[in-house]
């Protein structure tokens, strides 16, 4: 990656990666490390940063799989290096990681792809069920939301992409 480009966190469904192999990965918003963000970790170095709009693009999943519940309950989220003109903002809120995209992500630009493990399953539901309540600030939910959080997502080669589909 060089200068010119900016990593990007998509959050995304297991569904929405099959989009991925033809016209891109369809996404408004993503996360990614901002002046925003590096105002309010000024103390972070790059991979804490990065480690923060990360996370918050596996919440931004939960919150996708809220609203399809067709999709495996797996998290997924797609680190992409896109140009740096790409992504604009989407809030200037201290500690904002949030940007928006102007369209689809190409399978060119995917670094790596996270998916919750099938041992994640369980808890990733149970928190997807829940998300519109632990945003509204409910204690259990939020609760609930911590559990499927503990599972750290697994990393795969864009060249795994079949496999994971397969995987569902």
């Amino acid at each position: 990656m060089t200068n010119e480009h900016v990593r990007v966190y998509v959050p995304a469904t297991v569904p929405m990666l099959t989009l991925l192999q033809t016209v891109g990965l369809p996404a408004a918003s993503a996360h990614a490390v901002t002046p925003a963000l590096r105002e309010w970790y000024a103390e972070g170095d790059e991979e804490e940063l990065e480690y923060v709009a990360f996370t918050r693009a596996a919440q931004d999943a939960l919150q996708l799989l809220e609203a399809d519940e067709a999709a495996p309950r797996r998290r997924v989220v797609v680190s992409a290096d896109l140009p740096a003109t790409t992504p604009g903002p989407d809030e200037t809120d201290l500690g904002s990681s949030a940007v928006e995209l102007s369209g689809p992500v190409p399978v060119g630009a995917v670094a790596a792809i996270h998916v919750d493990g099938a041992d994640a399953a369980t808890d990733v539901a149970a928190a997807a069920r829940v998300m519109t309540e632990a945003l509204g600030g409910d204690p259990d939910a939020q609760f609930t939301v911590d559990g499927a959080e503990d599972h750290e997502l697994e990393w795969y080669d864009v060249t795994e992409l079949d496999q994971l589909l397969e995987l569902g």
